[in-house]
């Protein structure tokens, strides 16, 4: 059986968006949801017919160009696109949970009053689909660069969905312009890639990269340094994270798109993909760590004390993306990818379960406003409280696995791995805090809302809660791919699969020895130990005290408390050292330089030449016999002046 291209995977979606945006709004709700779901669906299908043979068989990359892109002197880059182990693993679950996304959407959207709107937000779905698939697939640097910067405008547009609200247009903004800073790093690693190995193709790149480590390792760091610019930008590390909060403007499937499976996690596959190049650059490896493990326990501190239900998810994400940051940083790749996996499954089922009670609650997503929502929103608790348990780390969820993976290849890192082993791990008892904060919060307790809300409180349609169903049981399952050493040495699948991607640079760097199995049961045990410690004392503060014990000590600390809630005022800093300068530098150009100065110029000029016409229209009679005697006395003159001067 022939096997489908791997060119058609990006192109069923990108056929979506043209059919939707083209014909949807004519012909109606029905055709966009069958165009949209089905390219969603058909996507999915064709990459699991290429993924089964290739996981089963050979896993050697498998490299199909397409056309000739760009042939110049000295540079030669095709349409290709490959399917390795890695691209291999980003589609498995990207499809998926993209599909899962767009059937919950059905649902979601059904009070979309215009058939435009509706069409818009499907076409704009599928062509995020396209994006994140030409990034994942792509063979080289500039191809990548193509669906980078599609995700970056898909992000906008969809964050901005509702532009006609001031708020969601300035999200959208805020959202594309951060990540114009982080894709500017991106283009100057490009181009010093060129300058250093004079191609962007992955294999050119990569090879002469491991076969000569001395010649190319000098001026990596430069060029790691730009490319992680740019994952800091797509992935929300601090300091460019502030975009992705803002990002809950769009509608909410958008933000399960957005955080689960597609834009944010671009840019760890991104470093993950460039592992030999910044296994060469040690002292970007420790940046890039130090970034991720400040980043997840800043997002996690902040998250702690913020009331709306998606703003909470959004620094859970940024906190999470931390988590596998710090995985690359310390070497372990394929336990940041493997993180990257299960995150997008209970992030995915978070965020469309918070979708779901907002659903409920006529719109209102503050934590305040909520309670006891567990008796009629029955399917919407249980999955919401299944992905809060693998994201808080308990054992046998997905999260477990993945987050303890990470803990562990901290503390076995040299240097400063017991450091960040040690935030890692508060971060993690942070996160089960915060997260069943949420829970307890939203579904047990008391009815916090309006009669009227309480009057319309209902569980969603089937179109929304059987994609919630399917991820908290992927929340549940998907971990036991990636079990610890401690069960036995076939008991990883996910880290065989993924080695040859993570192969060893031969001369450069030697192999880390296993940590003892005791040592492994006793880090599972800590971890275990302190997500628990903050799911107890979350269900303690907010269910059995009703949050007073919170109360007190925000009114003990209210300055602390403040400054918490208040996000760091990172955004108010931004707006002072940046925003408020750019606008005065702005307005100056504008009233002086260009209206004072270029206009005044110009207009001057203008009135000139108008006045000086103006002065020799009096000497204009109109009649004919005076100027043929003016030309008659001009020409006498002439002679007689060339007379003289004979």
């Amino acid at each position: 059986m022939t096997t489908p291209p791997l060119w058609l995977i990006p192109a069923i979606p990108l056929v979506g968006f043209a059919l939707n945006g083209l014909l949807g709004t004519k012909l109606g709700k029905s055709f966009v949801s069958a165009v949209g779901v089905g390219a969603a669906g058909l996507t999915t299908v064709v990459a699991y017919a290429r993924l089964i043979p290739f996981v089963g068989g050979n896993h050697q990359p498998v490299v199909e160009p397409v056309a000739s892109w760009i042939a110049l002197a000295g540079l030669s880059i095709d349409i290709s696109f490959r399917l390795d182990p890695l691209s291999a693993l980003m589609l498995s679950f990207v499809t998926f949970v993209a599909f899962l996304i767009h059937v919950y959407s059905i649902g979601y959207m059904h009070h979309e009053a215009t058939n435009a709107g509706y069409a818009r937000f499907f076409a704009y779905l599928n062509l995020f689909l396209f994006a994140m698939l030409t990034l994942v697939l792509a063979e080289s640097f500039l191809l990548m660069f193509v669906g980078w910067e599609g995700v970056g405008l898909c992000s906008y547009l969809l964050i901005g969905y509702y532009f006609e609200a001031d708020y969601a247009a300035a999200a959208g903004r805020k959202a594309f312009v951060v990540n114009r800073i982080g894709d500017f790093g991106f283009l100057l690693g490009m181009f010093g890639l060129f300058a250093a190995f004079g191609s962007l193709n992955y294999s050119e790149v990569f090879w002469k990269a491991a076969q000569d480590p001395a010649r190319f390792a000098p001026a990596l760091g430069a060029i790691c340094l730009c490319l992680f610019v740019g994952a800091m930008g797509k992935s929300a590390q601090v300091p460019l994270y502030v975009w992705l909060p803002d990002a809950m403007a769009g509608p909410t499937p958008v933000s399960a798109l957005i955080h689960a499976a597609t834009m944010v996690t671009a840019g760890v596959y991104m470093v993950a993909r460039c592992n030999v190049l910044f296994r060469l650059a040690p002292e970007v490896m420790v940046f890039v760590a130090a970034i991720g493990c400040f980043t997840a326990l800043f997002a996690g501190i902040i998250a702690v004390a913020q009331n709306d239900l998606k703003k909470v998810l959004a620094y859970s994400t940024i906190s999470q993306l931390g988590y596998m940051f710090l995985a690359c940083g310390v070497g372990a790749f394929g336990v940041g990818m493997f993180h990257v996996m299960t995150h997008a499954c209970f992030k995915a089922c978070l965020f469309l379960g918070a979708g779901s009670v907002m659903h409920a609650m006529s719109g209102d997503l503050d934590v305040r406003h909520m309670g006891g929502l567990r008796g009629k929103l029955r399917i919407t608790y249980a999955t919401f409280l299944v992905a809060t348990l693998a994201i808080a780390g308990i054992p046998p969820l997905a999260g477990f696995f993945s987050k303890d993976a990470i803990l562990s290849a901290a503390f076995d890192a040299p240097g400063a791995g017991k450091v960040l082993w040690a935030v890692g791990l508060a971060t993690a008892g942070l996160t089960a805090f915060y997260m069943f904060r949420v829970v307890s919060l939203t579904f047990f307790g008391r009815f916090r809302g309006t009669a009227e809300q309480a009057h319309h409180i209902h569980e969603s349609p089937s179109s929304m809660t059987v994609p919630l169903i399917v991820l908290a049981f992927l929340s549940i399952g998907v971990g036991f791919v990636g079990l610890p050493p401690v069960f036995g040495a076939r008991a990883d699948l996910i880290g065989p699969f993924l080695a040859p991607i993570f192969a060893p640079i031969a001369g450069h760097e030697g192999a880390r020895e296993a940590l003892p199995h005791a040592t492994e049961w006793l880090l599972m045990a800590v971890s275990v130990a302190v997500a628990a410690s903050g799911l107890m004392l979350a269900w303690q503060w907010y269910v059995k005290q009703e949050g007073r014990p919170a109360e007190r000590l925000a009114a003990a600390m209210p300055g602390v408390y403040a400054l918490v809630a208040e996000k760091f005022r990172v955004d108010e800093d931004y707006d002072f050292l940046f925003v408020r300068p750019f606008n005065r530098l702005s307005h100056f150009l504008w009233k002086v330089v260009d209206v004072l100065i270029i206009d005044g110029i110009l207009n001057a000029s203008a009135f000139l030449v108008e006045l000086s016409g103006d002065f020799l229209r009096f000497v204009q009679t109109g009649n004919v016999r005076n100027y043929a005697l003016t030309f008659f006395l001009g020409l006498i003159a002439l002679l007689l002046f060339v007379a003289g001067a004979m």
